[in-house]
């Protein structure tokens, strides 16, 4: 790939990438794609221009910056081959993605909420077109494809994929994470959602759907573990039955920001060298880690992989396994609103399987985030903290939002194949 790169480089035909969304990714891919043989940033846009300035400031080449996203999508003499989209938005990016499929782009999804609740729909929209939607390589969902695909090379069964997370707090406030935010760089909505789990839950199944793999429980066991290795000691996979799992080890510090995949092999043949390569194991279980994921430094792949090849990282190609669900984060009461679904004071998500979910009436938590209008799904009659929310809980007025999803009801499947 990179020799590719450097020879695009050289003769002058860099794959030229568009840019939505200058928050703290957004300037990190900005200043990567400028760091990165054979690419071009040939636009950057934000609705905060100053935002914007600042990413075309850090690719430090010469750059078109706009305020609309749109009419760059829409502006045929400025080159794109890969679209990054990098906002917080769902709609607004599911708009940008569509945009720039019509004009046949490849995109590369940094942000992993249009990926999980609209992905599906993107990725026929792109299939039409020849071109292809794709996960980012730097999330950790993109991170745990590429390691699960070569340890499956190996003949190694994927008995559980793994994430790492320092703290959670489901009941955390935007009122309360806010001094957290301001010290992060984050938007107080995007902190909370990771504080809340909210998006780990949604990262999880993404990669869950790309594999097949289920969580053992709703929101998955998450164990507290002092070190990675740890995780042989936390869980029972014996109880898995034989069904890939995702899960989280919560609390661990050495390896913060990492991921890991648990596989299985029975050979004792194999089991001797996996001992002297010192793979961490109590065989027939392995865990293979990787004690970092890059973000912005591993965006570049993804492009690369779409321009050059045709390749995606990630598709949730084995349908809807599983979604993210609405959980109350509070007693909720008739006559709540609910601002924000995603990073807000009302709901976190948690995976679930999405057959059984959906048989109980259960509802998927991107519904819920509305943009666009002012009117809010409305409580309808009072829901327990920590527990799901059905159809039935609460009211969601007309938007975007509940027309998409139906529109991408048909694509949808809840059982693999």
């Amino acid at each position: 790939m990179l020799v590719e790169l450097k020879q695009r480089e050289k003769e002058g035909r860099p794959i030229n990438v568009g840019l939505i969304g200058c928050g703290a990714m957004g300037l990190g891919i900005a200043y990567q794609v400028g760091k990165t043989p054979g690419m071009r940033l040939s636009f950057v846009a934000d609705f905060n221009e100053v935002a914007a300035k600042k990413a075309a400031e850090v690719y430090g080449k010469p750059t078109k910056i706009l305020k609309d996203g749109m009419a760059a999508l829409q502006d045929e003499k400025i080159p794109c081959d890969v679209f990054v989209e990098a906002t917080n938005s769902i709609i607004a990016a599911y708009d940008y993605c569509a945009a720039a499929i019509a004009r046949n782009a490849h995109c590369v999804l940094m942000n992993a909420e249009v990926d999980a609740i609209l992905g599906f729909l993107l990725r026929d929209a792109a299939a039409k077109q020849g071109v292809v939607v794709t996960s980012d390589s730097g999330d950790q969902h993109g991170v745990l494809a590429r390691m699960m695909e070569e340890i499956e090379m190996w003949g190694f069964d994927i008995v559980q994929a793994g994430n790492m997370k320092g703290f959670l707090q489901r009941d955390q406030t935007l009122e309360g994470i806010a001094p957290i935010a301001k010290q992060l760089k984050l938007s107080t909505v995007q902190c909370l959602a990771y504080t809340d789990g909210s998006k780990l839950n949604i990262e999880m199944s993404i990669i869950a759907n790309e594999y097949g793999l289920t969580p053992f429980v709703p929101g998955m066991e998450g164990p507290r573990a002092n070190k990675m290795q740890d995780v042989l000691d936390v869980f029972d996979f014996d109880k898995y039955n034989g069904q890939g799992r995702v899960d989280y080890i919560l609390g661990a510090k050495e390896h913060g920001g990492g991921v890991y995949v648990v596989a299985k092999c029975e050979s004792e043949f194999q089991q001797g060298y996996m001992n002297y390569y010192k793979v961490t194991n109590r065989h027939p279980y392995y865990v293979f880690l990787r004690p970092y994921h890059l973000c912005h430094l591993e965006t570049p792949r993804a492009i690369a992989l779409a321009a050059l090849y045709g390749k995606a990282v990630c598709t949730m190609r084995m349908g809807r396994v599983t979604d993210t669900f609405a959980y109350a984060k509070k007693d909720l009461v008739p006559g709540t609103l609910v601002q924000h679904a995603i990073g807000g004071d009302e709901v976190y998500g948690l995976i679930d399987e999405a057959k059984k979910a959906d048989a109980a009436n259960h509802v998927s938590q991107g519904v819920l985030d509305i943009e666009g209008i002012s009117a809010r799904p409305v409580i309808k009659r009072r829901v327990a903290k920590n527990t799901p929310l059905t159809w039935d809980d609460v009211e969601i007025p007309a938007n975007r939002m509940t027309e998409l999803w139906e529109k991408q009801k048909p694509l949808l499947k809840t059982l693999r194949g």
